[in-house]
């Protein structure tokens, strides 16, 4: 019940994270809203409350001091690419989970892909949102990520569509073998690309999330090893 307790807190503080991503990312607008359509400044004597980056506290700053809080390092090429493909890579983690519930009867196997589907999903819509705040293409997530050969390259990790065919045929504990052992290349294949790009990034959202992916895909590559033994 203990571990229990926490996978689900673990799961909640995903979630929580991605969203106080997308919240982190409206503060310009939001600063912004404070000047007239004449440019002058009508929130200058007022306090601006700054929202904190994914798992930070929000702050309060003097209006004046806003935009100069907001000053970070723009976003590069690594940090585009990363979340441009990180979108579709996390969508084919969910396209594998989907065939749990009616393929499974192992328990573990069962909530481990409950863990996966419940933090990879709202990451997805906060790297969405990422994108659009940068004026860039928001990939599609659909099947043809899990099933177009062309969508993996760079991409390492990715079940190739033979796999995702092998896997779709199998049940019960083959099919459990199969998914545990895709997961693992797919997780291992995630946390080459988060060192990527905490390596030649310069966006400290982007750090932030390929933080969180080496975190937590660590501690879940881990626990399905174990489900092998």
């Amino acid at each position: 019940m203990e571990a229990e307790e926490v996978q689900n807190g673990n799961r909640r503080g995903r979630a929580l994270r991605a969203a106080g991503l997308v919240l982190a990312m409206s503060v310009p607008a939001i600063v912004a809203a404070g000047c007239s359509a004449s440019g002058r400044d009508e929130s200058s004597s007022h306090p601006v409350i700054l929202p904190g980056g994914p798992g930070q506290s929000a702050r309060t700053i003097p209006a004046d001091q806003a935009a100069g809080a907001q000053q970070k390092p723009k976003p590069n090429d690594a940090d585009a690419l990363y979340v441009e493909r990180m979108i579709p890579h996390h969508a084919q983690a969910l396209e594998m989970t989907k065939l749990v519930p009616s393929r499974a009867a192992a328990e573990p196997v069962k909530t481990m892909a409950d863990r996966i589907e419940k933090s990879q999903g709202p990451e997805i819509e906060a790297m969405k949102a990422w994108l659009r705040n940068n004026g860039k293409p928001v990939p599609g997530t659909g099947h043809e990520h899990g099933g177009d050969a062309s969508q993996h390259a760079g991409m390492p990790g990715m079940a190739t569509p033979e796999q995702l065919r092998e896997l779709a045929g199998l049940t019960g504990a083959p099919f459990e073998k199969r998914f545990v052992e895709l997961m693992i290349a797919h997780h291992e294949g995630a946390l080459v690309m988060a060192e990527q790009v905490r390596r030649d990034g310069a966006d400290v959202f982007v750090e932030q999330m390929a933080d969180d992916v080496v975190a937590t895909q660590t501690a879940e590559i881990a626990r399905m090893r174990s489900l092998l033994r």
